[in-house]
C-alpha cells in the first residue's frame, strides 16, 4: 500500500521548520518525520501538542522534560504522561493535571506520587481499578477507597480487607441494605 501524500510530503520537508511550524496546526502526528532540531524546537512542540497531545511522542528529551510542553500534553492527552521525563513523572502539578484527564497515568506516577492522597483520589476518581497501583497505606485510607469505589466497584479487590468491612464502604458496596 503506498504511502499518504502527506506523509511523502512530511517526509520530503524534513528540514524546512516553517513548514512544520503550519503542518502541526492541522496534522501534528506528522512532526515524526521532522529532524531531530524541529523535533527540539519548543515553539512547534508546543502547538502540536495542543492539537494532538500524542505528538509528545516525537519531541525530544529535552521537551519531554520541560514542563510547559508536558503540561499542554497531558491537558489534551492524560495518558501522554508516559512520555514524560522521570524528574516529571515525580512532579505533583503535571501528573494531576494528567490525573484529571485519565486516571491510568498513576501507573506512569513516581512512587511518591503513588503514596500521595491527593493525587490517588484524583486518578482512582477516573479509573478506580488503577487503585492497584497506589501505595499500601493508601488502599488502607477511607477516602481513597470511597472515591474509587465511587467511580466503580470493580477496585474492590485493590481495597485493604479490613477497610472493606467498614460501614460507609458497605453502604457504597449494598446500598439496598
Amino acid at each position: 500500500m503506498p504511502e499518504p501524500k502527506e506523509v511523502i510530503e512530511a517526509r520530503e520537508n524534513t528540514n524546512d521548520k516553517e513548514y512544520y511550524r503550519k503542518l502541526v496546526k492541522t496534522d501534528p502526528l506528522l512532526i515524526e518525520w521532522a529532524n531531530d532540531e524541529i523535533r527540539d524546537d519548543k515553539e512547534i512542540m508546543l502547538e502540536a501538542v495542543k492539537v494532538d497531545g500524542g505528538a509528545l511522542e516525537f519531541a525530544s528529551s529535552r521537551l519531554k522534560d520541560d514542563k510547559d510542553v508536558l503540561l499542554e500534553s497531558v491537558k489534551q492527552a492524560g495518558w501522554t504522561a508516559c512520555y514524560a521525563s522521570d524528574r516529571l513523572k515525580a512532579d505533583k502539578d503535571v501528573m494531576m493535571a494528567a490525573a484529571h484527564v485519565d486516571g491510568q497515568v498513576l501507573y506512569y506516577a513516581s512512587e511518591e506520587l503513588r503514596d500521595d492522597k491527593d493525587m490517588v483520589i484524583a486518578a482512582v476518581s477516573q479509573k478506580a481499578i488503577i487503585l492497584k497501583y497506589a501505595s499500601l497505606r493508601l488502599r488502607k485510607d477511607k477516602d481513597v477507597a470511597i472515591a474509587a469505589l465511587s467511580q466503580s466497584k470493580k477496585c474492590l479487590e485493590y481495597i485493604d480487607s479490613e477497610l472493606q468491612k467498614d460501614e460507609d464502604i458497605q453502604k457504597i458496596l449494598n446500598p439496598e441494605s
